[in-house]
């Protein structure tokens, strides 16, 4: 039984051109298996800013209810994606309201930002 629920939103790198995606899976599926050993459900919402990131960030935020809301650090860290780190911090702040929001430092700490708040 889940503690409480959580979402993860985050950059998908499948969908970055020029790199190679699959050393961040594999670190972002480790990460998300660690929600379970904590008892956490957990989603996750990957998202690439040049397609319709904001509608899939505000489908994700309402589909459950959420204690918290971590955001990944490609989002974060990326200064060209600053102004869409903005857009996504408000729009959690105005469709899930009640949730924290907590930052990672990697895929695979995550959870550790999640218990941060939810504790």
């Amino acid at each position: 039984m889940a503690l409480r629920r959580v979402l993860v939103v985050g950059l998908d790198p499948v969908r970055i051109p020029g790199w190679d995606p699959e050393p961040v899976v594999a670190a972002i599926t480790r990460g998300h298996a660690r929600f379970g050993d904590h008892g956490i459900e957990a989603d996750l919402c990957l998202v690439a800013p040049d397609e319709n990131a904001e509608g899939a960030i505000v489908e994700a935020l309402t589909r459950k209810d959420y204690a918290c809301v971590v955001v990944g650090g490609g989002i974060r860290k990326h200064e060209p994606l600053l102004e869409f780190f903005e857009k996504l911090v408000n729009l959690v702040r105005q469709h899930a309201p009640d949730a924290a929001i907590a930052f990672n430092s990697s895929p695979e700490d995550t959870v550790d930002a999640a218990l941060r708040w939810l504790r």
